[in-house]
């Protein structure tokens, strides 16, 4: 009969890139002491990666070596796994609407969660909680606008509107105009104000 670690291993290899692999989803092949003790393991040695506390990932295999699940599929698959929202934070979303060219020095996620660290390889990734109103519209254009209008804050509102709305579809602007019931006054009011000249 193969070793607890070698099915471990073999169960790792199977799944998909950023797929969360908890000691608890692997009760089935051994005891909990067991298991933990192997997920150390092949995290020390480099075979799985313990991305937080409780959860650990099978790095991707590229001619070049080793390298990290993609951070939007691990934000994904995280969000899947704890019942979250995760988006990519404000200075994320306004360097991706060319607000700004100024590129994140820390890598930050909102989430509906508690703030947590996540460990990508060489990169800390911070998860921070978030109020409702930014993770509106999560995976679409117009929540990655709020989130940007968020970072930049009540007095680049304005000027920010003018420069994003434009570019916006019609689609995407009634999702913009349908989330000012949670936004706060500083940004639902002139969203409002667009929305008369639409």
């Amino acid at each position: 009969m193969r070793s607890l670690p070698h099915r471990i291993l073999e169960y790792a290899e199977a799944l998909p890139e950023a797929t969360p692999i908890c000691p608890g989803a692997l009760l089935h092949l051994g005891s909990r002491g067991a298991v933990d003790q192997a997920l150390s393991r092949f995290a020390r040695e480099g075979k799985l990666m313990r991305i937080c506390q409780g959860v650990y990932m099978r790095p991707v295999e590229t001619p070049f070596g080793r390298r990290a699940p993609g951070l939007d599929k691990v934000a994904a698959e995280l969000a899947m796994l704890w019942g979250e929202t995760i988006v990519p934070g404000g200075a994320s979303a306004a360097n991706v609407l060319g607000l700004t060219t100024q590129v994140p020095v820390q890598l930050v996620y909102l989430t509906s969660g508690p703030n947590r660290r996540l460990q990508l390889g060489a990169h800390t990734v911070h998860l921070r909680h978030a109020p409702r109103w930014q993770l509106a519209a999560p995976h679409s254009v117009a929540g990655v606008v709020i989130r940007a209008l968020a970072w930049m804050g009540p007095e680049e509102v304005a000027d920010g509107l003018k420069c994003i709305v434009p570019r916006l579809s019609c689609e995407e602007f009634d999702k913009l105009a349908r989330a000012r019931a949670i936004m706060p006054a500083w940004m639902a009011e002139p969203v409002s104000a667009l929305m008369v000249h639409a």
